[in-house]
């Protein structure tokens, strides 16, 4: 349809493009339709001043064609990330200071003078208008506030080398970061901060260099106040399906009966008919019932309508694949957007995506406030309602929240992407040190399972930071930090190896099994059944299905971390445990306890299978745990009747006649870590988390030998853990760094593309022509991509690389232009003065480098220095680039350093996916 002034939303001075405007804009471009703009009153008064002054002619006043009649993207995309104008909402560029030196006022102001200077000024006003608005392009160029301007000052202290590779814009969601851009940027600023010599700038210094410290305390101090706040409400409502407490509604069973007997827990029985009979019990299963589906519900309605990803829009997003952007073309001429597959935020355990988000890729929304308070308020309800789920995955996405929200706090983070993955590793180590109680081994999970690069040492110190206020607020009341944190008294044997080393093949066995069920529970049940498309039903009918076969049986009617406890507990004298068997060497009291625990231990699994996955908060850890727990205990019973039955038996001669010298507990603890191992694939940072919880690494062995048999009978079964194969399902573009490949007579030939749009330095380029190149592109799919900068090479047939200029900064560049299609876009090559450059793509070109105040020159825009690789190396370079440096492209050069084509990093992920496939 065509355009009309009023089909756009109204324009608010000083607010940043709004993605959906940018959009509007470069559709327009070349067309005949009016393109509305505003006047700039700061322009305005300081021309007015300045006449005042005698310096220049007083303005007219604005009209469309007054040369102060600006565009509105002219104006709003300088608009400052923490101005006056608008919100901290993630503007797009650095707005200059007064020439009267008034600093603007926001929340962050201390915190922005701490760190950093502002050196953009208002340049000077030119008396002609087209120098008079390139001045004003030269004194807040129009940049991505994701990299504040660089002054003269900064650019003689930081040398040629120290050099950004281009500006960069906000990365848009679902694409991936540039980790060598970030780590050059982080140097830059270090080396900025040491290079001067003020006494302000050595307390900037300081302050700097203990910045990272001060974030991961308050992370872990908030981390554990969530996730104090979610154990307390959790319990209080798990325990109100049964009944509530008659001295306070808000006190959990716990806390309402204690051993003093002040008060008890009411039940709803005795609320509504008598406490016995048959009444009673149907009373209390139809209010079990109820509850749990409320429960439920609550938690899947708040997942469904807060957390969905199409309502998480931020002025970081591209304008044009957005997704809200449609796949059918509009008569207006608007190209066709891929659809991108609707997700849930606060749904799962969260780990794969946090894996995911850690290794680069970009999520907006994933971490931030909305989803903080779904995922903690829906983890307790979910968890309270008694499906077969845990809270202490979850932990690792809430905790990785709060490092995310916390570290906008400062530039250092806030404004590089590569930085703030360090908080949010030391986040993830806090969130499992306040779900086992276990610091060191949060830091190694971390490690492990979640980080992509190793990140610094404060990550223990946010687990520590975590643990110590943890117990501190001592949720459970028993100055544990968790429930079923243990201790025995006993030491093992060596004859129990053997029953150690079968429950590493159980748990491997089960782990590799329940990833390809629920695999193909999700996949082909939940994802081409109607349960896909009804998500509210399918919680509904879980949770139904859920109370149905879990009220009946006392050890999978209790909640899945008593039931663990439980089951790791060891039987002392005067135990009143039902899982303590009176007379181990008594099939007739042995027989009932181990069949109630073997239903037990079949009907969690079978749940779990179907549950996880569903559209509420949920962890694999505690079904997981409570499975291997039944199982091992299963065994434990079983090994205690044999000896009790055999005392003299040279197999057990090392009791010398003790018939308590096995710990059906101990058999429990290590068949629940042969089991989380077999589903996760984790072996070290398991380890030490049950080294914790039991407070002793007298039993390292029997745990360490159950860990490794365990993943390595999984590995065979299943080479992927549960993690994995969600990573997979999702198709969230993870880089395993872990995998080794077989790559045969493949070579980089065979995987390079060469038909990849490109821009010719030597053709004319302008605004629509490049607009309709950069439409194309999205088009495609490849919003993710760029366009490699070429010329001719002399008089040769061969083009040589001149830079690489990246989707989202192009669009960017484009937008600010929009308004003069004709225009015509420079690509400046840096002057060469050395001829003998170097062949490392590592350094940057020597020479000084150009500097435009001409908005139609896109130069600082180009990466000029970008990673290059010889078609003649091997694959497993390549790969190292994509691991090990974090690149997001590479260029591909044949023997005399002319451009053959690129492999982008989500192009090789598809390479490695169809690789595994063959295989």
């Amino acid at each position: 349809m065509p355009y009309t002034p009023e089909a756009e939303p109204p324009l608010t001075p000083g607010a940043p493009l709004a993605p959906e405007l940018r959009r509007q804009r470069l559709m327009r471009i070349g067309s005949t339709a009016t393109v509305r703009t505003i006047n700039l009153p700061s322009i305005d008064n300081n021309v007015r001043q300045q006449a005042e002054n005698g310096h220049i002619s007083p303005p007219t006043p604005a009209s469309p064609e007054s040369p102060t009649f600006m565009t509105a993207s002219g104006f709003t995309e300088r608009t400052s990330l923490a101005g006056d104008d608008a919100s901290r909402n993630y503007g797009t560029l650095s707005q200059g200071r007064s020439t009267e030196g008034k600093k603007s006022k926001h929340p962050y102001q201390f915190l922005n003078n701490v760190l950093h200077r502002s050196n953009s000024t208002i340049g000077t006003v030119r008396p002609t208008f087209r120098e008079f608005r390139y001045s004003r392009f030269a004194a807040s160029r129009p940049i991505s506030a994701y990299d504040p301007p660089v002054n003269v000052k900064d650019q003689e202290v930081d040398g040629g080398d120290a050099k950004i590779n281009g500006i960069r814009v906000w990365y848009s969601s679902f694409t991936s970061i540039d980790w060598l851009h970030d780590a050059i940027k982080d140097s830059l600023r270090f080396s900025r901060l040491r290079n001067r010599k003020s006494v302000r700038a050595r307390v900037r210094l300081a302050f700097d260099r203990t910045l990272g410290w001060i974030i991961v305390t308050i992370v872990g101090f908030l981390t554990a106040v969530v996730a104090f706040l979610v154990v307390k409400s959790e319990q209080l409502l798990f325990d109100l399906k049964e009944g509530y407490c008659q001295d306070s509604w808000v006190k959990s069973k716990r806390f309402c009966c204690p051993p003093s007997l002040l008060g008890r827990p009411r039940l709803w029985s005795e609320v509504f008919s008598s406490p016995e009979g048959w009444e009673a019990t149907l009373v209390e299963y139809v209010s079990y019932t109820i509850i749990a589906l409320l429960l439920a519900l609550a938690s899947c309605l708040l997942t469904l309508y807060l957390t969905d990803s199409t309502t998480f829009v931020t002025r970081k997003e591209s304008g044009v694949a957005s997704t809200q952007a449609q796949m059918d073309k509009d008569s207006d001429g608007s190209v066709p957007q891929p659809q991108r597959k609707v997700m849930y935020y606060a749904a799962g355990s969260g780990i794969p995506e946090i894996k995911t988000i850690l290794s680069g890729f970009v999520i907006h929304g994933y971490l931030g406030v909305r989803v903080l308070f779904t995922k903690s308020v829906g983890l307790a309800l979910s968890v309270a309602s008694g499906l077969s789920l845990g809270k202490e995955g979850p932990f690792v996405h809430i905790a990785s929240c709060v490092g995310n929200i916390v570290s906008r706090i400062a530039s250092k983070y806030e404004l590089n992407e590569g930085k703030r993955r360090e908080i949010l590793s030391a986040a993830c180590a806090a969130g499992v040190a306040v779900a086992f109680g276990a610091p060191i081994g949060g830091t190694l999970f971390s490690l492990e399972e979640v980080s992509y690069f190793f990140p610094p040492k404060v990550i223990f110190f946010c687990a520590m930071i975590a643990a110590i206020t943890l117990k501190m607020l001592d949720p459970f009341g028993t100055g544990k930090l968790v429930l079923f944190q243990v201790t025995y008294d006993k030491d093992w044997h060596a004859y129990e190896l053997v029953p150690f080393l079968f429950l590493g093949v159980f748990g491997g066995a089960y782990g590799a099994y329940f990833s390809k069920l629920n695999y193909w529970w999700s996949k082909h049940v939940r994802g081409k059944t109607w349960l896909g498309t009804h998500p509210i039903a399918e919680v509904l009918l879980i949770t139904s299905l859920t109370s149905i076969l879990c009220f009946l049986n006392p050890y999978t009617r209790m909640g899945g971390t008593e039931l663990v406890y439980n089951l790791f507990a060891e039987c002392r004298m005067g135990s009143h445990s039902t899982l303590c068997v009176s007379n181990p060497g008594s099939w007739e009291n042995a027989g009932p306890v181990v069949n109630a625990i073997l239903t037990a231990m079949i009907v969690k699994g079978a749940l779990t299978i179907v549950t996880f996955g569903i559209k509420v908060p949920a962890g694999i850890f505690i079904p997981t745990l409570g499975v291997g727990a039944c199982a091992g205990r299963i065994l434990g019973i079983l090994m205690q009747w044999l000896q009790v039955k055999n005392p003299d038996s040279a197999l057990f001669a090392s009791c010398k006649g003790d018939l308590n010298c096995m710990v059906p507990g101990l058999y429990a603890m290590v068949g629940a870590a042969a089991a989380l191992s077999g589903v996760t694939r984790t072996t070290v940072s398991l380890a030490v988390i049950m080294f914790e919880l039991t407070d002793t690494l007298t039993y390292a062995v029997p745990i360490m030998l159950s860990v490794l048999v365990a993943k390595t009978v999984a590995d065979a079964l299943e080479p992927k853990g549960i993690y994995d194969l969600v990573i997979e399902l999702q198709q969230l573009p993870y880089l395993d760094y872990k995998h080794e490949y077989t790559w045969g007579k493949i070579q980089i030939s065979d995987v390079v593309s060469r038909d990849l749009m490109s821009i010719r330095v030597d053709d004319d380029n302008t605004v629509q022509s490049l607009s309709e190149k950069f439409l194309a592109l999205v088009a495609s799919g490849a919003h993710d991509s760029g366009f490699p900068i070429l010329r001719k090479d002399g008089d040769e047939l061969g083009l040589r690389m001149v830079g690489y200029i990246g989707a989202n900064e192009l669009e960017h560049a484009l937008s600010i232009v929009a308004d003069t299609p004709e225009g015509e876009i420079q690509f400046q090559a840096p002057f060469i003065t050395d001829a003998a450059s170097s062949i490392s793509s590592f350094a940057e070109p020597a020479g000084s480098y150009p500097s435009s105040d001409d908005p139609f020159d896109f130069t600082p825009y180009m990466d000029q220095a970008p990673l290059t690789l010889s078609i003649q190396s091997p694959l497993e370079m390549l790969h190292r680039f994509f691991v090990k440096l974090g690149a997001r492209y590479v260029v591909v050069v044949d023997a005399d350093g002319l451009y053959e084509g690129m492999i982008e990093k989500k192009n090789w992920l598809a390479f490695l996916s169809e690789m595994e496939k063959k295989e």
